[in-house]
């Protein structure tokens, strides 16, 4: 019989090099993650392969390295960050005789400490349900044991066929729930397009500052902090333009590379605010080493949401950090590509302001234009 090992806050981070390159920022922003979800990061071990061992998901020498950084450290948890297989993490666990869980699984957990409201936490519940479900066949052996069972379960059914029952009626249920809040917030949308509202959703890389820049242009007080996925829930706010009216403005989670799919499915009902909006602000953190990457990762998650093809600038944000000036940039068209800002000490939100009115103002003449516009025949 297999029983997972309890959980601790010592943790080993594990990075194994396939050739993708950025090691150094990817064991960083690990490092960050495991202290979002609590950690105290003891160690850290990193390695080169070419692909996956089946077993282990790195060689024996180097399983046997973590367990012994993890024994000298006094370890209670081994995080990779990669996602690793359900028979990978229960042979390491043998092997290590600590608790191992993989990027995923943290990400889950951090989103769960997030979560606020009651859209978030069904959200979150059911994307760790749904991590949950890939795991039960071979990670809980121990649920393979015949018991009996009065209400629950038929006669000889098995444990894990119990419990993976009872896990897809809740995951039907979370769905149904989410499904209607989904409905409120379809028919919230369609009465601002009624009111020809421009709509712009914030979007970027996780702790980009988008957050603290929604607050500097609504006052809305909403949460932010420095620290990865501080804000899960979407918060909408007006915006006043002077003479552009008012526009709808939204704040969305943040994003990362290789965030989960299934919260990207179970945060449908909430990126849905993206996929509509008529304007994009991505917010990217301009002080950081490798925001080409992070640009990357928010735009592969956009393409994967159906929001790919909508209009977008940049938000070059905390230039108090990277000693810029405020500055609109535009093409060789003279389209407006990047506004360089800091929401933090207010310098170039002026400058958004007015290419937000500008926006605005042509959004405006634009359903003009279109509602004096006879039919086809």
């Amino acid at each position: 019989m297999f029983d997972r090992p309890a959980s601790g806050n010592r943790a080993i981070l594990v990075q194994v090099d396939f050739g993708q390159g950025g090691i150094d920022e990817r064991l960083a922003e690990v490092s960050l993650l495991a202290q979002s979800a609590g950690a105290s990061v003891v160690g850290i071990v990193q390695g080169r392969r070419q692909a996956p061992d089946p077993a282990h998901f790195v060689g024996k020498g180097k399983a046997e390295e973590i367990g012994l950084v993890a024994q000298m450290n006094e370890a209670d948890i081994v995080i990779f960050n990669h996602d690793i297989t359900a028979a990978q993490q229960r042979n390491l666990e043998r092997k290590l005789n600590c608790r191992v869980i993989d990027r995923s699984a943290l990400i889950l957990d951090i989103f769960a400490l997030r979560a606020k409201s009651h859209e978030g936490k069904l959200q979150v519940e059911l994307a760790q349900l749904q991590h949950l479900s890939t795991r039960l066949v071979r990670g809980w052996t121990h649920l393979e044991r015949q018991k009996g069972g009065i209400g629950l379960r038929g006669p000889g059914e098995k444990q894990l066929e119990t419990d993976r029952r009872l896990l897809g009626e809740r995951v039907k249920l979370l769905k149904d729930r989410l499904v209607k809040l989904e409905r409120q917030r379809s028919v919230r949308r369609r009465a601002r397009e009624r009111r020809d509202v421009l709509t712009v959703s914030l979007v970027g890389y996780t702790n980009a500052g988008k957050s603290t820049l929604f607050n500097a242009l609504t006052k809305a007080g909403a949460y932010a902090a420095d620290q990865l996925f501080a804000t899960l829930d979407t918060t909408s706010r007006r915006l006043f333009l002077g003479e552009a009216g008012n526009i709808v403005l939204s704040d969305t989670v943040g994003f990362i590379r290789d965030l989960p799919h299934s919260l990207v499915a179970a945060f449908h009902a909430t990126l849905e605010e993206t996929v509509s909006a008529d304007l994009l602000l991505h917010v990217v953190d301009s002080a950081s080493e490798d925001r080409e990457g992070q640009i990357a990762a928010v735009n592969g998650v956009l393409e994967e949401i159906g929001a790919g093809t909508l209009p977008q600038i940049q938000v070059w944000n905390k230039i108090d950090a990277t000693l810029a000036s405020p500055e609109v940039q535009r093409d060789a068209c003279g389209k407006i590509t990047r506004v360089l800002l800091s929401a933090r000490t207010g310098e170039g939100l002026d400058l958004l302001r007015q290419v937000l009115a500008d926006v605005a103002l042509e959004h405006k003449a634009a359903l003009a234009a279109a509602s004096q516009t006879p039919d086809a025949d």
